[in-house]
Protein backbone atom coordinates (compact mmCIF):
# COMPACT_ATOMS: atom_id res chain seq x y z
CA UNK A 1 0.00 0.00 0.00
CA UNK A 2 0.96 3.17 -0.99
CA UNK A 3 0.86 5.69 2.57
CA UNK A 4 1.59 9.32 2.42
CA UNK A 5 1.92 10.84 5.99
CA UNK A 6 1.33 14.62 6.48
CA UNK A 7 2.81 15.89 9.58
CA UNK A 8 6.50 15.23 10.90
CA UNK A 9 5.81 15.95 14.15
CA UNK A 10 6.24 12.39 16.89
CA UNK A 11 2.62 10.74 15.94
CA UNK A 12 3.36 11.54 12.46
CA UNK A 13 6.67 10.39 12.54
CA UNK A 14 5.92 7.42 14.24
CA UNK A 15 3.15 5.78 12.45
CA UNK A 16 5.42 6.40 9.21
CA UNK A 17 7.89 4.31 11.08
CA UNK A 18 5.73 1.71 12.28
CA UNK A 19 4.14 1.31 8.67
CA UNK A 20 7.18 1.66 6.73
CA UNK A 21 8.62 -2.38 7.16
CA UNK A 22 5.20 -3.51 4.91
CA UNK A 23 4.44 -0.59 3.46
CA UNK A 24 5.44 2.18 0.50
CA UNK A 25 5.28 5.41 3.03
CA UNK A 26 6.18 9.07 2.64
CA UNK A 27 6.68 11.73 4.98
CA UNK A 28 5.99 15.43 4.19
CA UNK A 29 7.20 17.99 6.39
CA UNK A 30 5.86 21.51 6.22
CA UNK A 31 9.47 23.33 7.21
CA UNK A 32 12.03 22.19 4.53
CA UNK A 33 14.19 23.02 7.16
CA UNK A 34 12.97 20.03 8.99
CA UNK A 35 13.11 17.50 6.13
CA UNK A 36 16.81 18.43 5.59
CA UNK A 37 17.56 17.36 9.08
CA UNK A 38 15.15 14.35 8.84
CA UNK A 39 17.02 13.31 5.60
CA UNK A 40 20.90 13.57 6.39
CA UNK A 41 20.04 12.53 10.53
CA UNK A 42 17.71 9.41 9.52
CA UNK A 43 16.15 10.51 12.71
CA UNK A 44 13.23 13.08 13.91
CA UNK A 45 15.76 14.17 16.99
CA UNK A 46 13.36 17.16 17.94
CA UNK A 47 10.00 15.67 18.07
CA UNK A 48 10.92 11.46 18.05
CA UNK A 49 15.04 11.51 19.50
CA UNK A 50 16.39 7.54 19.55
CA UNK A 51 14.19 6.15 16.90
CA UNK A 52 15.87 5.85 13.18
CA UNK A 53 14.05 6.22 10.39
CA UNK A 54 13.97 3.34 8.09
CA UNK A 55 16.07 3.59 4.98
CA UNK A 56 13.16 2.77 2.60
CA UNK A 57 10.96 6.33 4.44
CA UNK A 58 10.57 8.47 2.17
CA UNK A 59 11.11 12.12 3.37
CA UNK A 60 9.30 14.52 1.12
CA UNK A 61 9.08 18.70 1.57
CA UNK A 62 6.80 20.08 -1.59
CA UNK A 63 5.14 23.22 -0.43
CA UNK A 64 2.24 23.02 1.02
CA UNK A 65 -0.02 24.52 -1.94
CA UNK A 66 1.25 21.47 -3.26
CA UNK A 67 0.31 18.89 -1.05
CA UNK A 68 -2.65 17.36 -3.25
CA UNK A 69 -0.47 16.54 -5.76
CA UNK A 70 2.33 14.75 -3.20
CA UNK A 71 -1.56 12.83 -2.19
CA UNK A 72 -1.94 12.18 -5.66
CA UNK A 73 -1.11 8.54 -5.86
CA UNK A 74 -1.28 7.00 -2.83
CA UNK A 75 -4.10 5.04 -1.38
CA UNK A 76 -4.40 6.28 2.21
CA UNK A 77 -3.12 10.04 3.33
CA UNK A 78 -2.83 10.62 6.94
CA UNK A 79 -2.82 14.08 8.62
CA UNK A 80 -0.80 14.66 11.26
CA UNK A 81 -1.35 18.13 11.88
CA UNK A 82 -1.97 19.67 15.14
CA UNK A 83 -5.99 20.88 15.39
CA UNK A 84 -5.28 23.95 14.40
CA UNK A 85 -4.41 22.61 10.91
CA UNK A 86 -6.70 20.25 10.19
CA UNK A 87 -9.49 22.62 8.53
CA UNK A 88 -6.78 23.74 5.67
CA UNK A 89 -5.36 20.37 4.96
CA UNK A 90 -8.91 19.26 4.59
CA UNK A 91 -9.34 21.63 2.09
CA UNK A 92 -6.11 21.26 -0.01
CA UNK A 93 -7.73 16.91 0.18
CA UNK A 94 -11.10 17.72 -0.78
CA UNK A 95 -10.79 16.24 -4.35
CA UNK A 96 -8.68 12.93 -3.26
CA UNK A 97 -10.44 10.12 -4.31
CA UNK A 98 -8.54 7.57 -1.84
CA UNK A 99 -9.12 7.56 2.02
CA UNK A 100 -7.91 10.52 4.06
CA UNK A 101 -7.49 9.76 7.88
CA UNK A 102 -6.55 12.67 10.92
CA UNK A 103 -4.60 11.98 13.70
CA UNK A 104 -5.41 14.88 15.55
CA UNK A 105 -7.75 14.89 18.70
CA UNK A 106 -9.25 17.74 20.30
CA UNK A 107 -11.97 20.68 19.16
CA UNK A 108 -10.65 23.67 16.58
CA UNK A 109 -10.75 27.01 18.18
CA UNK A 110 -13.44 28.51 17.66
CA UNK A 111 -14.12 30.94 14.67
CA UNK A 112 -16.90 33.21 14.98
CA UNK A 113 -18.65 30.42 16.48
CA UNK A 114 -18.79 26.95 18.35
CA UNK A 115 -15.30 25.50 17.75
CA UNK A 116 -15.83 21.48 15.85
CA UNK A 117 -14.48 18.25 15.77
CA UNK A 118 -12.63 17.05 13.26
CA UNK A 119 -15.54 15.47 11.42
CA UNK A 120 -17.68 18.00 11.70
CA UNK A 121 -14.84 20.50 10.17
CA UNK A 122 -14.91 17.72 6.92
CA UNK A 123 -18.50 17.96 6.74
CA UNK A 124 -18.23 21.71 6.36
CA UNK A 125 -14.85 22.08 3.90
CA UNK A 126 -14.61 18.71 1.77
CA UNK A 127 -18.27 17.12 2.50
CA UNK A 128 -17.35 14.67 -0.50
CA UNK A 129 -14.51 13.64 1.32
CA UNK A 130 -14.04 9.62 2.14
CA UNK A 131 -12.45 9.86 5.74
CA UNK A 132 -11.98 9.61 9.66
CA UNK A 133 -9.61 9.57 12.30
CA UNK A 134 -6.89 7.26 13.82
CA UNK A 135 -7.39 7.53 17.45
CA UNK A 136 -6.94 5.59 20.83
CA UNK A 137 -4.77 5.74 23.89
CA UNK A 138 -0.98 5.43 22.25
CA UNK A 139 2.34 7.24 22.77
CA UNK A 140 4.15 7.91 20.06
CA UNK A 141 7.44 6.78 21.38
CA UNK A 142 6.00 3.78 22.23
CA UNK A 143 4.55 3.15 18.80
CA UNK A 144 7.61 3.63 17.15
CA UNK A 145 9.65 1.60 18.99
CA UNK A 146 6.85 -1.15 18.62
CA UNK A 147 5.40 -2.01 21.77
CA UNK A 148 2.36 -3.16 22.01
CA UNK A 149 -0.44 -0.67 21.33
CA UNK A 150 -4.44 -1.21 20.06
CA UNK A 151 -5.73 1.90 18.05
CA UNK A 152 -9.19 2.50 17.07
CA UNK A 153 -9.87 3.25 13.04
CA UNK A 154 -13.25 5.42 12.98
CA UNK A 155 -15.31 6.42 10.21
CA UNK A 156 -18.72 6.54 8.97
CA UNK A 157 -17.17 4.84 5.75
CA UNK A 158 -16.28 1.40 5.31
CA UNK A 159 -13.25 1.72 3.04
CA UNK A 160 -11.62 4.45 4.92
CA UNK A 161 -11.87 1.93 7.88
CA UNK A 162 -10.47 -1.10 5.97
CA UNK A 163 -7.97 1.15 4.46
CA UNK A 164 -7.10 2.26 7.78
CA UNK A 165 -6.40 -1.50 9.41
CA UNK A 166 -4.68 -2.84 6.49
CA UNK A 167 -2.48 0.02 6.79
CA UNK A 168 -1.53 0.02 10.32
CA UNK A 169 -2.43 -3.58 12.17
CA UNK A 170 0.31 -5.56 12.57
CA UNK A 171 2.28 -7.72 15.21
CA UNK A 172 2.66 -4.73 17.50
CA UNK A 173 -0.46 -2.17 16.62
CA UNK A 174 -3.98 -3.73 16.53
CA UNK A 175 -6.72 -1.67 14.75
CA UNK A 176 -10.48 -1.97 15.47
CA UNK A 177 -12.80 -0.22 13.76
CA UNK A 178 -15.61 2.21 14.71
CA UNK A 179 -18.59 3.70 12.97
CA UNK A 180 -19.15 5.94 15.76
CA UNK A 181 -16.99 9.14 14.54
CA UNK A 182 -18.50 11.14 16.93
CA UNK A 183 -17.81 9.49 19.97
CA UNK A 184 -14.51 8.62 19.15
CA UNK A 185 -13.66 11.92 18.57
CA UNK A 186 -15.47 13.08 21.77
CA UNK A 187 -12.96 11.18 23.55
CA UNK A 188 -9.96 12.09 22.29
CA UNK A 189 -10.43 16.10 22.63
CA UNK A 190 -12.22 15.40 26.38
CA UNK A 191 -9.28 12.80 27.51
CA UNK A 192 -7.23 15.90 27.18
CA UNK A 193 -9.20 18.37 29.54
CA UNK A 194 -9.33 16.02 32.11
CA UNK A 195 -5.73 14.68 31.70
CA UNK A 196 -4.87 18.36 32.65
CA UNK A 197 -7.29 17.75 36.00
CA UNK A 198 -5.64 14.48 36.92
CA UNK A 199 -1.82 15.78 36.94
CA UNK A 200 -3.44 18.74 38.78
CA UNK A 201 -4.35 16.40 41.31
CA UNK A 202 -1.31 14.30 41.70
CA UNK A 203 0.46 17.30 41.72
CA UNK A 204 -1.21 18.57 44.94
CA UNK A 205 -0.75 15.04 46.66
CA UNK A 206 -4.25 14.40 47.04
CA UNK A 207 -3.97 10.58 46.72
CA UNK A 208 -5.06 7.20 44.36
CA UNK A 209 -9.12 7.60 45.92
CA UNK A 210 -9.07 10.68 44.77
CA UNK A 211 -7.13 9.71 41.33
CA UNK A 212 -9.98 7.12 40.78
CA UNK A 213 -12.93 9.58 41.38
CA UNK A 214 -11.44 12.07 39.27
CA UNK A 215 -10.97 9.43 36.18
CA UNK A 216 -14.40 7.81 36.94
CA UNK A 217 -16.40 11.16 36.80
CA UNK A 218 -14.61 12.72 34.02
CA UNK A 219 -15.75 9.74 32.03
CA UNK A 220 -19.09 10.56 32.98
CA UNK A 221 -18.54 14.01 32.07
CA UNK A 222 -16.96 12.71 28.63
CA UNK A 223 -19.99 10.36 27.93
CA UNK A 224 -22.28 13.17 28.53
CA UNK A 225 -21.31 15.15 25.98
CA UNK A 226 -20.81 12.50 23.43
CA UNK A 227 -24.03 11.90 23.94
CA UNK A 228 -25.59 15.13 23.15
CA UNK A 229 -23.57 15.37 20.14
CA UNK A 230 -25.03 12.07 18.85
CA UNK A 231 -22.53 9.29 19.82
CA UNK A 232 -23.19 5.62 21.58
CA UNK A 233 -22.28 5.02 25.09
CA UNK A 234 -20.45 1.70 24.55
CA UNK A 235 -17.56 4.28 22.46
CA UNK A 236 -16.78 5.72 25.55
CA UNK A 237 -16.24 1.93 27.46
CA UNK A 238 -13.70 1.60 24.53
CA UNK A 239 -10.24 2.41 23.40
CA UNK A 240 -10.95 5.38 22.93
CA UNK A 241 -12.97 6.75 25.93
CA UNK A 242 -12.10 5.09 28.93
CA UNK A 243 -8.65 3.78 27.27
CA UNK A 244 -7.46 6.86 26.00
CA UNK A 245 -8.57 8.74 29.34
CA UNK A 246 -6.89 6.17 31.53
CA UNK A 247 -3.60 6.33 29.54
CA UNK A 248 -3.26 10.47 28.75
CA UNK A 249 -4.48 11.06 32.49
CA UNK A 250 -1.67 8.38 34.12
CA UNK A 251 0.85 8.59 31.56
CA UNK A 252 4.07 10.63 32.68
CA UNK A 253 4.53 10.86 28.81
CA UNK A 254 1.16 12.82 28.42
CA UNK A 255 1.91 16.45 27.81
CA UNK A 256 -1.22 17.82 29.39
CA UNK A 257 -0.99 15.40 32.27
CA UNK A 258 2.25 17.20 32.23
CA UNK A 259 0.70 20.67 32.46
CA UNK A 260 -1.27 19.96 34.95
CA UNK A 261 1.57 18.54 37.30
CA UNK A 262 2.96 21.85 36.77
CA UNK A 263 -0.12 23.70 37.32
CA UNK A 264 -0.05 22.46 40.97
CA UNK A 265 3.42 23.87 41.01
CA UNK A 266 2.33 26.77 40.95
CA UNK A 267 3.14 28.18 37.40
CA UNK A 268 0.62 29.88 35.25
CA UNK A 269 -0.79 28.04 31.94
CA UNK A 270 1.62 30.19 29.80
CA UNK A 271 4.65 29.10 31.78
CA UNK A 272 3.53 25.72 31.71
CA UNK A 273 2.88 25.28 27.71
CA UNK A 274 5.93 27.13 27.23
CA UNK A 275 8.17 24.66 29.43
CA UNK A 276 7.09 21.79 27.32
CA UNK A 277 7.65 22.76 24.07
CA UNK A 278 4.81 20.95 22.30
CA UNK A 279 1.72 21.16 21.93
CA UNK A 280 -0.96 20.02 24.36
CA UNK A 281 -4.37 19.65 23.25
CA UNK A 282 -6.06 19.91 26.45
CA UNK A 283 -5.12 23.70 26.76
CA UNK A 284 -6.60 24.99 23.52
CA UNK A 285 -9.63 22.69 23.48
CA UNK A 286 -10.69 23.19 26.97
CA UNK A 287 -12.77 26.08 26.58
CA UNK A 288 -14.27 25.40 23.78
CA UNK A 289 -15.27 21.94 25.27
CA UNK A 290 -16.93 23.96 27.97
CA UNK A 291 -18.55 26.19 25.46
CA UNK A 292 -20.28 23.41 23.75
CA UNK A 293 -20.99 21.66 26.54
CA UNK A 294 -23.25 24.29 27.79
CA UNK A 295 -24.52 25.13 24.81
CA UNK A 296 -25.98 21.60 24.79
CA UNK A 297 -27.08 21.72 28.56
CA UNK A 298 -24.57 19.55 29.49
CA UNK A 299 -22.98 19.89 32.98
CA UNK A 300 -19.24 19.58 33.11
CA UNK A 301 -17.93 20.42 36.10
CA UNK A 302 -14.22 19.21 36.16
CA UNK A 303 -13.96 20.90 32.57
CA UNK A 304 -15.26 24.02 34.19
CA UNK A 305 -12.28 23.98 37.24
CA UNK A 306 -9.62 23.37 33.82
CA UNK A 307 -11.05 26.34 32.18
CA UNK A 308 -10.93 28.54 35.39
CA UNK A 309 -7.69 27.28 36.18
CA UNK A 310 -5.68 28.14 33.10
CA UNK A 311 -7.49 31.25 32.77
CA UNK A 312 -6.24 32.39 36.27
CA UNK A 313 -9.24 32.70 37.74
CA UNK A 314 -9.05 29.50 40.43
CA UNK A 315 -5.96 28.67 42.38
CA UNK A 316 -4.98 24.80 42.50
CA UNK A 317 -6.64 24.06 45.81
CA UNK A 318 -9.93 26.47 45.22
CA UNK A 319 -10.40 24.68 42.24
CA UNK A 320 -10.31 21.50 44.87
CA UNK A 321 -12.33 22.81 47.22
CA UNK A 322 -15.06 24.26 44.56
CA UNK A 323 -15.56 20.27 42.93
CA UNK A 324 -15.32 18.66 46.36
CA UNK A 325 -18.12 21.49 47.49
CA UNK A 326 -20.41 20.66 44.95
CA UNK A 327 -24.29 19.27 46.03
CA UNK A 328 -24.67 15.36 46.18
CA UNK A 329 -26.03 14.26 42.73
CA UNK A 330 -27.16 10.88 41.51
CA UNK A 331 -24.13 8.62 39.76
CA UNK A 332 -25.92 8.21 37.22
CA UNK A 333 -26.61 12.04 36.81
Amino acid sequence: MKIMVFGAGAWGTALAVSAADRHQVGLWARDPAQARALVTARENLRYLPGVSLPANLAIRAEPAEEIAAVAGASELAIIATPMAGLRQMLRQLRGHRRPVAWLCKGFEAPIGGDGLLGHEIKAEVAPALRAGILSGPSFAQEVARGQPTALVAASEHEEVRAALVAAFHGETLRVYANDDLAGVEVGGAVKNVLAIATGLCDGLGLGLNARAALITRGLAEMTRLGLALGARPETFMGLSGLGDLVLTATGDLSRNRQVGLLLAQGKSAQQATDSLGHVAEGVYCARTVVRRAQHLGVDMPISRAVVALLDGKLKPAEAVSALMGRGPVAEAA
